[in-house]
């Protein structure tokens, strides 16, 4: 599918006042949504539908206290889509969250640049940042764990 039909397709979405869209041509198909998901899609996903395999979650990396276990009252934010994390609105601002952040449903966490799109990437459940499990300016794949929220 032609990047330009996929551009033209994200216009329409953002004028338009439906929050997802879906389009299948040939055995390519595009699926855009204005909120993304933070479990399992991403805001835009393409690949050949025949030969579409659902993405596994990567290891937790270690952190600064080594390796990380979860615990049942943690929560993972994965990265919802393939991309560069970004801590802070822009070089030099203060970060969106830190480890002890106490944080709210809907607050930002972070961006994650895809596409030349910057995306806001909320917490889903509130609660106390535990760990930061990616850099800044560090290319982070879908699944990948983020944060963990106790």
């Amino acid at each position: 599918m032609d990047i330009r039909k996929v551009k033209k397709l994200i216009e329409l979405l953002e004028e338009s006042g439906i929050s997802e869209l879906e389009i299948s041509e040939g055995e390519e198909s595009v699926r855009i949504s204005r909120h993304p998901r933070m479990a399992m899609h991403a805001p835009v996903q393409m690949a050949p539908m025949a030969q579409a395999a659902p993405p596994t979650a990567p290891a937790l990396p270690a952190t600064s206290a080594g390796e990380h276990k979860p615990r049942n009252d943690e929560y993972t934010v994965t990265s919802p889509m393939v991309g560069t994390y970004y801590s802070a609105a822009s070089p030099g601002a203060k970060a969106f969250v830190e480890i002890g952040s106490e944080i709210k449903v809907g607050q930002i966490l972070c961006i994650i640049e895809a596409m030349k799109m910057m995306n806001q990437i909320e917490s889903d459940k509130a609660g106390r940042v535990s760990a930061m499990l990616a850099k800044n300016g560090e290319a982070v794949e879908f699944g990948q764990p983020l944060f963990i929220i106790e």
